[in-house]
């Protein structure tokens, strides 16, 4: 209180000479031409500011107005408490190059570990970058870099990207690492990770390293489109093995297209995925999984009420995680392989997925199994789900060639074929010694998936010459609406309704048990199992223990 008995109020400091809070680039610098190389303005200016914020901790602001701003063989080093706003996507736009420093993958903004020394007691703070657009198609490399980003910074507090259109980067488009407290809201990144060859580190549209503050970091991602970026559309990396794999992260109403995966979980713990549509992707729509740096898969996440739709191979593909997750309101469907797939990607943990949760989801539509399990569950729930016209992969294999054979980049037609729709689906087609992967087909013509995002063919060499000889394999001979190719132990199956409703069925089984598979101790109780093209069980292995009521089965 003031001696007047009045409260005091804080004084702020003034600004330090040099300074200003707020700064439109053209006074500073920056021409916004597209013929002047904008960098070192921007390096300049982002340094004064960084410096009158370490002074007075008030953070500054660049208004960069309409205009295209050429980033020219160097990354700017951000520093704390400096915000970089555009007058929106298209209407600011920044084009990175390295024509004159092929050495240099010239990020529009980085502060990386390996390059500054960032860590938890030397992070950024206090960061905005919003409403414009990085074109990353002018970086060229020798060699890959997964530093050839659009944004690149590690160790951000209270960090903002809202509104950013990111495209076309070498590597992944807004890849950003250990974000405490911070937003990704309403970014849209095409094609990035476009000199990846699928097995580097990096490529996404959205990449987050996770891990670096410890067992919670406060992140989430929101609104965000991803399409045709070279390996995920969004994931979260845990960064190193002996690391706790942190809890805090949410992905929610985002829309994941096109990319080799959608959404991929490759190291947290209690990741939320809510409300994405996660489509025609080419490895998987959701992808939990050991494929990281740190080797190790998420877990104890949940993906809920999403789409999950005609992704070239699985729906939702689960890979090593030691448990639990759950899988809860979704539709899954439409997609190539399987809808739900538990598999053995030999890297990660090796033990039993323990309690898994597959919970009142919608599984229609997918190339084979509904529900297939290929590695060692134990306590799992599957309940409530609705399962049917799966297997869809049925169409007989077939050969052909002649006149009535035509091929394009990413088509193929033969004018004498009755295929049933879809029946190749995720099929390969084999050309000589030319290959591509089956999207989807009607009668007499195949889609085929492109061979890698944003790519213009489907095939691993030049497009067939018309008339050229073809081959499609045979489909596997069941095709279940849940099957268990693995010890399955102590799991609860009940209230799924497991059926084919259609003319021409193609699920052949509702439940599957095979000769690899095992059940033992489970409680499979008031499913609805009639209804399949060739019946309602097949146990090539007997179950073991547990109890079987309740289930509902053909007639016969």
């Amino acid at each position: 209180m003031s001696q007047h008995g009045l409260p005091t109020v804080a004084q702020r400091p003034t600004p330090v000479a040099g300074a200003p809070l707020y700064c439109d680039a053209r006074d500073h610098g920056l021409q916004g031409d597209g013929l002047t190389n904008d960098q070192p303005a921007l390096a300049a200016l982002v340094d004064r500011l960084g410096d009158g914020y370490a002074a007075d901790g008030r953070p500054r602001v660049i208004y960069c107005p309409p205009g295209i701003y050429s980033i020219r063989d160097a990354g700017t080093v951000w520093r704390s408490g400096v915000s970089l706003i555009g007058a929106g996507p298209a209407a600011t736009r920044f084009t990175l190059s390295n024509a004159g420093n092929r050495a240099d993958p010239t990020p529009l903004a980085f502060w990386t570990t390996v390059q500054h020394g960032a860590d938890r007691d030397r992070h950024i703070a206090d960061c905005t970058f919003a409403d414009f657009e990085i074109d990353g198609s002018g970086v060229a490399m020798a060699e890959y870099s997964y530093l050839a980003k659009g944004l690149g910074l590690q160790y951000v507090v209270r960090g903002v990207f809202r509104n950013l259109y990111i495209h076309h980067t070498g590597a992944t488009g807004l890849g950003c690492d250990f974000l405490q407290d911070s937003l990704i809201d309403g970014c849209v990144v095409v094609g990035c990770g476009r000199l990846d060859n699928g097995e580097e580190i990096g490529g996404a549209g959205i990449g987050v390293g996770i891990g670096g503050w410890g067992a919670v970091e406060r992140l989430t991602i929101a609104n965000c489109t991803t399409v045709a970026n070279g390996t995920n559309g969004i994931f979260l990396e845990l960064q190193k093995e002996h690391w706790t794999p942190p809890r805090g992260f949410r992905i929610i109403g985002c829309h994941s297209q096109a990319n080799r995966f959608g959404i991929s979980d490759w190291g947290a713990d209690g990741l939320i995925v809510s409300a994405c549509t996660l489509t025609g992707n080419l490895e998987a729509g959701f992808d939990v999984s050991a494929n990281g740096t740190a080797g190790i898969a998420g877990r104890g996440g949940l993906l809920t009420d999403c789409v999950v739709d005609r992704n070239v191979a699985d729906g939702v593909s689960m890979g090593n995680t030691p448990g639990p997750y759950t899988v809860r309101g979704n539709r899954i469907s439409g997609n190539g392989a399987y809808g739900y797939h538990e598999h053995d990607l030999r890297r990660g943990y090796q033990g039993a997925a323990v309690d898994m949760v597959v919970d009142s989801n919608e599984i229609w539509d997918n190339g084979l199994d509904g529900i297939r399990v290929d590695r060692p569950m134990t306590d799992a729930i599957v309940v409530n789900n609705r399962i049917r016209n799966n297997g869809q992969r049925c169409a007989p294999a077939v050969t052909g060639g002649g006149d009535s054979v035509r091929y394009g980049p990413r088509a193929m037609s033969d004018r004498t074929a009755h295929w049933p729709a879809d029946g190749h689906r995720g099929k390969v087609l084999r050309v000589g010694s030319r290959t591509a992967v089956v999207a989807g087909n009607t009668d007499t013509e195949l889609f085929l998936a492109e061979i890698r995002p944003d790519a213009c063919t489907a095939w691993n060499e030049d497009t067939p010459l018309p008339g050229s000889a073809y081959a499609l394999p045979e489909p596997p001979p069941t095709r279940a609406g849940i099957t268990i190719n693995a010890a399955f132990e102590a799991a609860t199956v009940r209230g799924n309704r497991v059926w084919d409703h259609r003319d021409e069925q193609s699920q052949t089984y509702g439940l599957w048990i095979t000769e690899q598979g095992s059940c033992v101790a489970c409680r499979v109780q008031d499913n609805d199992f009639a209804g399949n093209a060739a019946g309602p069980l097949r146990l090539d292995t007997p179950p073991i223990g547990g109890r079987w009521d309740g289930n509902e089965y053909d007639d016969d």
